[in-house]
């Protein structure tokens, strides 16, 4: 592969998506996360900060989820509906290249959104007085980036193969049992019926654990996994990420136009 033409395709579809004003989105998280400001203290006095470090890190993830879904799903397909494909795969750039290129393009994307709803979300945070763990949330912010990149090759995998809305649908589907998947593990566990162990553990196994990736909930009281585990979290998520694109690249290879 050429890294040349990975870095043409990759900054092509970079300029695409930014664009279609996708960062239009920084400003409405901004937005929302003033609305809460002034909304919270009048349902949630003496709670209202520990709520607001709540909704400002969940706000970001759920923004970055759609894009990362309806605009990945949709990466593949519609270069196939403006012919652009056509065009781009006779001349010497093989799909593999046009696979990894398309992802880290919207991977660009997203690093942008999620760096600059940080950044908005800390300054709201120092303005409103809100006592907040810095290097918890900062981290934190890095394995959501993490996450959002492995749901994106998710939404390419499906998006080589199919429409671009089945591929939205299914692409959703992963990322909530992805979130899930520990406790659709212990569910089958709990239920003593070796047909439904068997299936969960297949689930368990074929899903990513997107669990793994979220950390969130414990950021906000600046408690962090130790770093070996950090670490070995970090891997698989680039790991997962890999191994999706290569099962994109494999189906996209296979596919005539």
């Amino acid at each position: 592969m050429s890294l040349g033409r990975i870095w043409a395709i990759a900054s092509n579809g970079f300029r695409e998506v930014i664009r279609d004003r996708i960062l239009y989105l920084i400003g409405l998280f901004a937005l929302l996360l003033l609305i809460a400001l002034r909304m919270l203290p009048e349902i949630a006095a003496t709670t209202q900060d520990k709520i607001f470090l709540d909704v400002g890190l969940a706000a970001i993830e759920l923004l970055g989820v759609i894009v990362a879904i309806f605009v990945g799903t949709g990466l593949i397909n519609k270069e196939i509906e403006k012919r652009t494909l056509l065009v781009l795969i006779p001349k010497p750039l093989n799909r593999a290249e046009f696979i990894v290129g398309k992802h880290l393009g919207l991977s660009g994307v997203l690093a942008v959104l999620t760096v600059a709803m940080t950044v908005i979300y800390l300054i709201l945070l120092t303005f409103s007085k809100i006592q907040y763990p810095l290097g918890s949330i900062l981290i934190s912010s890095l394995y959501l980036f993490l996450k959002l990149c492995l749901l994106t090759a998710v939404a390419l995998v499906f998006g080589v193969f199919t429409s671009s809305l089945l591929a939205t649908v299914l692409t959703f589907a992963v990322y909530l049992m992805g979130n899930l998947s520990r406790d659709i593990l212990a569910f089958g566990n709990l239920s003593h019926n070796s047909n439904i162990e068997n299936l969960t553990q297949g689930l368990y196994l074929i899903l990513p654990d997107l669990s793994r990736l979220n950390l969130k909930n414990d950021a906000v009281y600046g408690i962090l996994p130790s770093p070996p585990t950090l670490l070995g979290n970090g891997a698989y998520g680039v790991f997962y990420t890999v191994l999706l694109l290569a099962i994109a690249i494999l189906i996209f290879s296979r596919r005539e136009f």
